[in-house]
């Protein structure tokens, strides 16, 4: 199933700052806050959760202290009051990007290979442990931080605590330097050892912006969707991850009402979650809402619901393709291409070589918002479009003063919500940046868009 270009106008617009999700780790000692690095380390992050959801790091130890330096776990946990390896899970690539400063969580791995990370991590406690750290072995993965002085305290409870060999003599055991905590000799209690008894995914409540849902057709021209249209959600906490919807999130040629623990309602109504990050959702109005007054739109992440925010709706939200790139000393540019699949343009689009249109020639289009299709029984929301439709609405392009010949509007085979039309030119057209008026069902789109000719 083919994304919708990034180019046509529905990219996500990145995070300026690298977003954060916050765990806790409750030890023994006291809780510990941590910011995960998805953005920087999404794999390792990925990795370490997985351990976590199934609950492999309840009642862990930290088996190895070294004073200054390190506090490390993840390998252990205490079964029946001794400790026990925690299974492992294949190792995740090294993805060292940030550096092992004071309070940071890295990943732990053999000395021999920077991809055998595992399910042993470690936190740092000095900012002298970076020149050697961040060079040794491809660098070891940082992909997380403690959050608050109250966690950087107890990292330094733990590793004030005494250290003991226990060893017994064996130099491949792990607890050659135990922590552990008012042991006075002999057999060692549970009470003994420092334990995380668990971690915590703290989950932050999605908000919506004030004013933070529009139509994506003509990039916010509308106040208002339109069943089938596509809407843009800002906000904060919105997910944990970034990416759009693939083919493998499909079934039976059906979009996704959830992507990555987000799902998206209006009216009610589950719509199709085109794309997450943590400031933005891009999502496709279902068809059967309401086409007059208002309606709410929640975000859910994670069965936390965002409060609703009101969202007008018109019958059509129509508006062609025109990527903000596309916009060159205050024209406006509409995103059209040759028979070819060449884009048009007159050399002045950043990244495009000169290729204009020529009188006659038939172009393609593309649009959101259009509204249904002569054919009942075709989706205009949620389903991979096959074969060609007709636009119920009439629809005319016309190029300056003169009328172009419409020779197919409907929706884009392969694609969801995705409208496509074939339009020629008129052999009477202009040369240069011709100005490109679309009348839809008798209104006229409020885009003032241009077409290099010549």
């Amino acid at each position: 199933m083919p994304s919708l270009p990034t180019r046509l106008g529905l990219a996500l617009l990145l995070p300026a700052a690298l977003w954060c999700q916050t765990v806790r780790f409750h030890t023994t000692q006291g809780d510990i806050d941590v910011n995960l690095l998805p953005n920087v380390a999404p794999k390792t992050v990925a990795n370490f959760l997985n351990y976590v959801n199934r609950g492999a790091y309840v009642n862990s130890l930290f088996h190895r202290s070294a004073p200054g330096f390190v506090i490390q776990g993840g390998g252990y946990q205490l079964v029946n009051h001794s400790p026990v390896a925690i299974p492992q899970d294949a190792p995740v690539v090294n993805e060292f990007n940030v550096s092992n400063t004071r309070g940071t969580l890295a990943m732990a791995k053999l000395g021999t290979d920077p991809n055998s990370a595992t399910n042993q991590w470690f936190f740092n406690e000095s900012d002298s442990n970076a020149p050697n750290l961040d060079s040794q072995n491809g660098g070891f993965t940082v992909f997380g931080r403690i959050a608050n002085a109250a966690g950087l305290a107890v990292m330094d409870k733990i590793a004030a605590l005494p250290v003991y060999d226990a060893s017994g003599g064996d130099p491949s055991s792990a607890f050659g330097s135990l922590p552990l905590a008012n042991y006075t000799g002999g057999s060692l209690q549970d009470s003994n050892f420092v334990l995380v008894t668990s971690i915590t995914v703290l989950t932050a409540t999605p908000v919506i912006s004030a004013g933070g849902v529009i139509s994506a057709s003509a990039f916010g021209a509308f106040t208002a969707a339109a069943p089938g249209s596509y809407i843009e959600i800002y906000g904060t906490n919105l997910a944990a991850t970034t990416r759009q919807w693939a083919g493998s999130d499909f079934t039976n040629g059906a979009a996704p009402t959830a992507l990555d623990g987000v799902t998206v309602t209006v009216n009610g109504q589950n719509a199709y979650v085109y794309a997450v990050s943590p400031t933005q959702v891009n999502a496709q109005v279902p068809a059967n809402v309401p086409t007059t007054g208002q309606v709410q739109v929640v975000v859910t992440y994670q069965s936390q619901p965002s409060a609703p925010v009101t969202l007008n709706m018109q019958p059509t939200a129509a508006g062609l393709l025109a990527p903000a790139t596309f916009l060159v000393n205050g024209k406006q540019y509409v995103y059209a291409a040759h028979a070819d699949g060449t884009i048009v343009s007159n050399g002045s689009i950043a990244g495009l070589p000169s290729a204009p249109a020529a009188p006659g020639e038939t172009l393609v289009f593309y649009g959101l918002g259009f509204g249904p299709v002569n054919e009942t029984a075709v989706p205009i929301a949620g389903q991979i479009a096959t074969g060609q439709t007709t636009l119920s609405a009439s629809t005319k392009f016309t190029f300056g003063t003169s009328a172009g010949q419409v020779l197919y509007a409907g929706l884009a085979p392969g694609y969801v919500g995705l409208y496509q039309f074939n339009v020629t030119i008129p052999a009477n057209a202009p040369s240069g940046d011709v100005p490109l008026v679309v009348t839809v069902g008798g209104s006229v789109d409020p885009q003032t868009l241009y077409v290099p000719v010549r």
